[in-house]
């Protein structure tokens, strides 16, 4: 959210997450507000290198430009300090000098030459090859040439290259020459005068401009490189582009107001797999130990402040290896001896309903979709007054009316909830077969609680938390407004109550706090909903196999609007791009003129041959991609970096078994008689670069399984100081057996068996400490081979 902004009158504000200069996301416009709140989150990949992650506050005008207020912008290096928790961000003025963005290829070396008369003086080569990822000027590519300058005290030497048209990646292939040093006896008259010691205070810069014509050239970015350093060497690198010294600085940055940000960045530094096969075997194995509390996976969590950090690459690392519900089922039965009532059981945030919360996230996706998304999209787009409290009731507004709503909408929820057994996951049946016979076990005199144990998680902790947040489920593209929201509040509590109806001993209408819920539910038929509840509570805690519901209809992966070209009926040129809806599903990939509408154009995902980039030299747009099948290449153009790729990887994932996929592809186009890659003038010449190496073949579920094991190292890492007094805990708990008569540094662990959770220990750390010289030997061997200047 953000608060105070200027000007200072109610307005309508939007923000957007950009990398860079490109815009990756956009948040919904919230109308007519001087403290905007937002509540909304992105996650995303980042496919490409940045140096700033900027998130821009706008006024939204309807006749005019957007107009920008204000940013925040947070370097690469700095995304640390703030990463995990809450900060208020001053916003900053937007300046051109500071909006940078790409890099700049250069190759610098400083020759000596011997003059007709024998003594030696010094030149400076400059060749600027190319620059990478200049951003879009107006929303289109930019017109880019440079000026290349040796600046000292007294010297300011400019040169320029050639305008480049419309590319974002320009080629300029330009030597300069700079003289640095003359000799003493050089004659020839000269507009400045050099001594040999002014080579320190010498450096090269180079400016990046957009060429505008008959408006005023925009600045890009630019480098600064000091002559010293380069001595009698040669150097060639890639050079970031940064911001004008000048850029961003202003008196006036109180007044603008501020945004308040919640950031979560990891950066992994990922070896090769056989470097994690200890760690990951010891990980796996954790469901076998005996008791669970010295397993290495839940000596993780037990040394992780926020449990949630543990808690995600450990499932998603159980789940790609298939071990996830052993270790549910361990640490269940661990968290079900310290519940002493079966009416709390699984209510507390413990490790084992941590991991259940996150099993549901990435296995239920699909599961949410196609229960709720219709339902929920009908309350979000055509909202009913539902308001049912009498103290918020609005005037002229009917209850009466409103409860009927609110029924309504209640009644389609739970009907496609207790209708959905037969799309719920087999992980998921399996988890809660597990936990329904643990708790059945624990309380083995209440014939209810085998009935709580499912509810708790599926009803409260699932279907419930969707209906309220669900653009956190990717059910809606944006965070409800406050009256829509109010109603998924409504539904949501009721959902909860329903969801207990089935496994509650108590009168269920005493389990409300409100008096207007309680005559709500006054209208409710008890009997038939705990009924719904138990047979839909029976049929997904159940291990009977079910016909898998992409059987009976295709799983949607992925939708949103692109461009695409048409596929070579018409002149080449802007027409040529339409904006279309496209839809993924595991059967085909379509297009349509809007959503909703029906398809234009479907090819069935049997018949996709390849998903590849395509050069923005082939049409100078940036964020193409392709997809090769029976017939022409379809050209699809994204809207940003972020979402290119994340649709070339659920191509790829849905279409890797495809048996005909191609080995080679064309990188750009073939256009005017011939392929601009590699000049074959046959259309259907044989692709001229290998195509990209294969990615997991689970079109639901994605995960690098090295990659969260990389993360659980570092997690013991930053925590290693708590492993040691847990290794210290175990020593002193062995050699001591007495009673414990005040609280120690260890009180906090859970520590059943301290020989078992010792030898555990010890393995994890001479595992980290491994792992720790693999690292070191990588950063070194990388320092040690990167140029000055280079990324």
């Amino acid at each position: 959210d953000a608060k105070h902004l200027v000007p200072n009158k109610m307005r309508d504000f939007f923000c957007t997450i950009n990398l860079d200069q490109e815009e990756v996301f956009r948040t919904q416009v919230v109308e007519k507000s001087l403290s905007p709140y937002f509540g909304e989150e992105f996650y995303f990949e980042i496919p490409r290198t940045f140096q700033w992650l900027s998130f821009y506050i706008y006024d939204k005008s309807v006749l005019q430009k957007d107009l920008r207020i204000g940013k925040v912008s947070i370097k690469k290096e700095d995304l640390c300090n703030y990463t995990g928790k809450e900060n208020w961000f001053m916003l900053q003025p937007v300046d051109s000098n500071s909006e940078v963005q790409g890099k700049v290829h250069l190759e610098l070396k400083l020759n000596e030459l011997i003059t007709d008369n024998g003594s030696v003086c010094q030149q400076l080569v400059v060749h600027i090859k190319e620059c990478h990822g200049l951003p879009l000027i107006n929303g289109q590519n930019c017109d880019p040439y440079a000026t290349v300058s040796l600046v000292g005290p007294s010297r300011n030497d400019q040169k320029k290259t050639k305008v480049k048209k419309k590319t974002s990646n320009p080629q300029f292939n330009e030597t300069f020459y700079f003289e640095v040093t003359r000799s003493s006896s050089y004659t020839k008259k000269s507009q400045f005068q050099v001594e040999e010691e002014d080579i320190e205070k010498l450096e090269v810069r180079v400016d990046l401009w957009n060429n505008g014509n008959l408006v005023q050239d925009v600045f890009l970015g630019e480098i600064k490189v000091p002559v010293k350093v380069l001595r009698n060497d040669s150097f060639q690198a890639w050079y970031l582009l940064q911001p004008r010294e000048n850029g961003n600085k202003s008196s006036k940055t109180d007044d603008l107001g501020s945004l308040r940000l919640n950031i979560c960045y990891t950066e992994d530094c990922v070896l090769p797999s056989e470097y994690y096969a200890s760690l990951r075997n010891l990980l796996l194995k954790s469901s076998d130990v005996q008791p669970i509390s010295a397993s290495a996976a839940y000596i993780l969590s037990e040394v992780c402040r926020d449990k949630y950090d543990a808690v995600l690459p450990l499932v998603r690392l159980l789940l790609h290896h298939h071990k996830l519900v052993p270790f549910v089922a361990a640490v269940a039965e661990l968290d079900l001896k310290d519940t002493q009532e079966a009416n709390t059981i699984f209510r507390g945030n413990s490790l084992a309903t941590r991991c259940v919360d996150e099993m549901m996230k990435i296995v239920g996706k699909h599961y949410l979709k196609v229960t709720l998304k219709p339902v929920i999209d009908e309350i979000c787009e055509s909202p009913k007054p539902c308001e049912i409290d009498p103290i918020k009731l609005r005037e002229g507004d009917n209850v009466e009316n409103n409860m009927e709503n609110l029924r309504y909408y209640v009644d389609k929820v739970f009907r496609e909830i207790v209708r959905s057994s037969i799309s719920c996951p087999t992980l998921m049946c399996d988890v809660f077969y597990s936990l329904r016979h643990l708790a059945a076990k624990r309380f083995p005199n209440d014939p209810h609680v085998q009935y709580s144990a499912v509810s708790s998680f599926v009803f409260l902790r699932f279907f419930a938390v969707a209906v309220v947040s669900p653009h956190t489920f990717h059910l809606r593209p944006h965070h409800p407004d406050a009256q829509t929201s109010r109603t998924l509040t409504l539904i949501s509590k009721a959902i909860q109550t329903l969801g207990s109806w089935g496994s509650l001993t108590k009168s269920k209408l005493s389990s409300f706090k409100e008096t207007f819920m309680c005559e709500f539910f006054k209208t409710f038929q008890e009997e038939k909903f705990t009924e719904s509840v138990k047979k839909f509570l029976d049929d997904v805690s159940s291990t009977e196999s079910k016909e898998p519901s992409g059987l009976s209809e295709p799983v949607h992966l992925k939708e949103g609007e692109m461009y695409k070209r048409a596929q070579g009926r018409t002149r080449i040129g802007k027409k040529n791009f339409k904006k279309r809806w496209f839809c993924l599903t595991s059967r085909e990939f379509t297009y349509h003129k809007q959503q909703d509408k029906e398809p234009i154009f479907t090819i069935p995902i049997k018949n996709i041959l390849a998903v590849e980039k395509l050069d923005e030299s082939s049409f100078n747009k940036k964020n193409m991609f392709q997809v090769l099948h029976g017939e022409k290449p379809l050209y699809i153009q994204a809207n940003n970096c972020v979402e290119a790729s994340e649709w070339i990887e659920a191509l790829c994932r849905v279409t890797r078994c495809n048996q005909k996929r191609l080995s080679f592809y064309h990188p750009s186009a073939f256009l005017n008689g011939n392929w601009l890659c590699c000049k074959a003038t046959i259309e259907s010449t044989v692709g001229c670069a290998r195509c990209t190496a294969d990615v997991p073949a689970d079109t639901q579920i994605e995960i690098d399984g090295d990659r969260e094991t990389e993360r659980i190292y570092s997690l013991f890492t930053i925590n290693r100081s708590k492993l040691q007094k847990l290794e210290e805990a175990c020593g002193s708990i062995a050699v001591y057996q007495g009673p414990r008569k005040e609280p120690d540094d260890y009180s906090n662990f859970t520590i059943e068996d301290s020989v078992a959770t010792f030898h555990t220990l010890k393995q994890i750390i001479e595992i980290v400490e491994k792992l720790n010289e693999s690292h070191e030997k990588y950063q070194k061997k990388r320092s040690s081979s990167a140029k000055y200047g280079s990324e």
